[in-house]
């Protein structure tokens, strides 16, 4: 008994460092989730991802009306703002595909909760990537949460 205890303990350290060895590019949809009446707590968020591998690409799309303080605060967290003229979703989903074809990121994670967001994820599932989104309600989409190989609900600050 104590040797089968033992090797599933070496399973679970191999498959946690595994985890550890992936890379991440997480994706935030600012105008969807940054915003006074879903107040989301990103630095859970960051623990949460990062127990899926490392994060690697942060980036966080924003809107020309963003505030100096919002996009200060974002860089603070650590997250790269790109700031947009045009629709954010667009410009997210743009890079969301550049991150599903680089060859140097296993997981795709995705902090939104726009259906719009879908065909990414399973373009990106198609491709072997893992897929996370994270989102809260209301709003959530269902579709997403279903095509999504994990889900996280982000938690309220």
């Amino acid at each position: 008994m104590a040797e089968t205890k033992s090797m599933l303990e070496k399973i679970k350290a191999m498959l946690k460092k595994k985890q550890k060895d992936r890379n991440v590019a997480l994706l935030i949809d600012g105008p969807n989730v940054i915003r006074k009446d879903v107040r989301l707590d990103l630095v859970q968020v960051r623990k949460q991802v990062e127990q899926h591998g490392q994060i690697k690409v942060g980036k966080i799309f924003l809107d020309q009306y963003a505030s100096d303080k919002l996009i200060e605060a974002m860089t603070n967290q650590g997250f790269e703002p790109i700031i947009t003229t045009g629709d954010v979703d667009v410009t997210m989903a743009v890079e969301a595909m550049v991150q599903v074809y680089n060859p140097h990121v296993q997981t795709i994670a995705l902090m939104t909760r726009d259906i719009d967001f879908r065909p990414v994820l399973v373009k990106a599932k198609e491709l072997g990537k893992e897929t996370i989104v994270i989102g809260s309600e209301p709003g959530f989409s269902i579709a997403l949460r279903n095509t999504a190989d994990v889900v996280i609900m982000a938690e309220q600050r």
